[in-house]
């Protein structure tokens, strides 16, 4: 066979497809695209985000009276469902986390990352409270009074399962590094897999177009310590610790390390499987590129005082607490643009 018949043949088979089985995929199969995942998204609006009301915005406010509908067991934090007066669920939260997760909650939004849609509420009464809760009986009054709580609104679709801060599709995005940032800046040292959620919004006969939402979905450690400590009081939501507590802890021409998460007191050592649990997210906050670092802080520097401070004003902080949380934040945010 000549030379141009060869080119012949050669251009025919580019110009059609081959079929299915020969292109490696089994004939009559056909072939399953996956859903979109989404950790981070373009936040175009951020110095005009309103952190008062955060992500569920002023009109996605739970709707008084609530009803009880049951207890939720799991977590470290007394926790129970309730339905509003338009018949909406929420999970209310009680304990030392009210505060700092709707404050976290709030920055987390206004930079891009799935943030949860919660509200704080300085009181209510829930109707149908039962007896006896299993935890947290003695924050409710005997006629179901409930003080300084969290409601938040469930996920719309479904949960799709949890996601491991070392075994994630996103690992080494600037995404993924500016959501380590995040970590560092808040003080969130809870980082356990059971932490970290994905949510489908799944529509039936549509499951591999919907989107999966990756989120940290519980930020209540945060704005203590660098790290887990004895007593919850000083560990989390603790103003002086969080002032206190060294940020940066090392800087190189590519890389930043922050003082964040700490180790475990040493007492820790006799509950053996909690101390190596903590001990293998060290390297969350250890090592990020400097580029990434710069870039969280570029989207964090537009936020005003006025909207750091409503983040703190939405968690029911008062108000000498409010400036002192936002002024540590701020000069976090400083530091992170000095790089």
């Amino acid at each position: 066979m000549g030379r141009i018949p060869s080119l012949l043949i050669l251009a025919m088979v580019l110009a059609f497809p081959l079929p299915q089985s020969a292109a490696g995929v089994d004939a009559g199969v056909a072939s399953v695209a996956k859903p979109a995942i989404i950790l981070w998204t373009n936040p175009l609006d951020i110095g005009s985000r309103d952190l008062f009301y955060g992500p569920g915005g002023k009109g996605g406010q739970p709707k008084e009276p609530f009803t009880f509908v049951e207890e939720d067991r799991g977590g470290t934090n007394p926790k129970f469902e309730v339905r509003d007066a338009a018949g909406a669920k929420w999970k209310v939260k009680l304990g030392p986390e009210v505060g700092p997760e709707t404050a976290a909650t709030r920055l987390m939004w206004a930079v891009g990352f799935v943030a949860n849609e919660n509200y704080f509420v300085r009181e209510t009464t829930v109707q149908d409270m039962p007896h006896h809760l299993e935890r947290g009986q003695n924050l409710v009054s005997a006629d179901g009074t409930i003080q300084s709580v969290r409601l938040q609104r469930p996920w719309k679709g479904k949960k799709a399962g949890n996601w491991d801060w070392k075994r994630n599709p996103f690992v080494g995005t600037r995404e993924f590094n500016g959501l380590r940032v995040m970590m560092a800046l808040l003080n969130n040292w809870d980082l356990r897999t059971v932490n970290n959620a994905i949510y489908a919004d799944r529509k039936e006969g549509n499951e591999t177009e919907d989107p999966e939402y990756y989120e940290v979905t519980d930020l209540g450690a945060s704005f203590g310590k660098t790290g887990e400590s004895y007593r919850n009081s000083i560990s989390k939501n603790n103003l002086r610790a969080y002032q206190k507590a060294r940020f940066i802890s090392k800087v190189t021409d590519t890389s930043v390390s922050f003082n964040f998460p700490t180790h475990l007191p040493f007492l820790y050592i006799f509950n053996f499987p909690h101390f190596v649990s903590q001990l293998r997210h060290r390297w969350v906050g250890k090592d990020i590129p400097r580029s990434d670092v710069k870039w969280i802080g570029s989207l964090l520097s537009q936020l005003s005082h006025e909207q750091i401070c409503d983040a703190f004003r939405a968690a029911g902080y008062p108000p000498n607490e409010v400036e002192a949380f936002a002024a540590a934040v701020e000069k976090r945010i400083a530091q992170l643009n000095k790089l």
